[in-house]
């Protein structure tokens, strides 16, 4: 990619769909490629949308390396919300997405929507993303989203899509990224400098996000100490690349 990206569903788009490795849980025993990640990220952007999700609002995501996790991430960055992925005990987001073995880890206030995954809820008011992202328009959203509207939220404050693409580009240029790479995720959701380096850089450039299980290694990672890969970025650093 020539340009800079405007905003992350620029990553989504229709032309970038192929049959290339995208996002990998091997311990899971998932993998997506380019065609699936954009399509299944499309129509988690339409579920939320329904749910109330707009430019301006933010959605609360359990930090658990799942595809889930990453598709709630790209479906609200392609309607302009923001994500956090440290959700407090008490959440006020307008959704709140997690597994639901940790949804009693959270109240939530009476705006907030909450959507499980893995197993189904007994509850008729919480949403199901499997079944219910499941049965969306796979089109992309039509929200037109502006590149300074936050799109990572964290402790140190928010971030915009500007501001997120411009640090994968730094990254992806660190760790000298090309499409047949895997990047592998070793540091928490949580902290928006791995969300940078191990999902939005490697989509950048048409490599793989990878969650690594014990018997699986990257060809570059995002690492908070040693990583088996060598090639690897912390994620303090991530917004201080030149």
């Amino acid at each position: 990619m020539d340009d800079l990206p405007r905003v992350l569903g620029d990553l989504l788009a229709r032309e970038r769909r192929s049959d290339a490795p995208a996002l990998l849980a091997p311990a899971l025993g998932r993998a997506y490629d380019y065609h699936r990640l954009c399509t299944n990220a499309w129509k988690t952007g339409n579920f939320l949308r329904l749910l109330g999700v707009r430019e301006g609002a933010t959605v609360a995501v359990g930090d658990d390396p799942t595809p889930e996790a990453v598709l709630a991430f790209l479906g609200a960055g392609l309607l302009g919300a923001a994500v956090r992925f440290d959700p407090p005990r008490r959440v006020d987001d307008r959704a709140l997405v997690t597994p639901l073995a940790r949804a009693a880890e959270h109240a939530v206030g009476p705006s907030t929507k909450r959507v499980v995954y893995g197993d189904p809820p007994d509850d008729p008011r919480v949403s199901y993303f499997e079944r219910d992202v499941w049965s969306e328009n796979p089109t992309e959203p039509p929200d037109a989203v502006s590149p300074d509207a936050a799109l990572l939220c964290g402790s140190g404050g928010e971030y915009s899509h500007r501001e997120v693409l411009a640090a994968a580009r730094r990254v992806a240029d660190r760790l000298g990224l090309a499409s047949d790479d895997r990047v592998a995720v070793r540091a928490p959701l949580a902290d928006p400098g791995t969300v940078v380096a191990g999902l939005v850089a490697p989509l950048f450039v048409g490599a793989a996000v990878l969650f690594p299980d014990e018997a699986t290694t990257g060809t570059a990672a995002v690492a908070e100490g040693k990583a088996p890969e060598g090639n690897a970025v912390a994620p303090a650093d991530v917004f201080e690349f030149e």
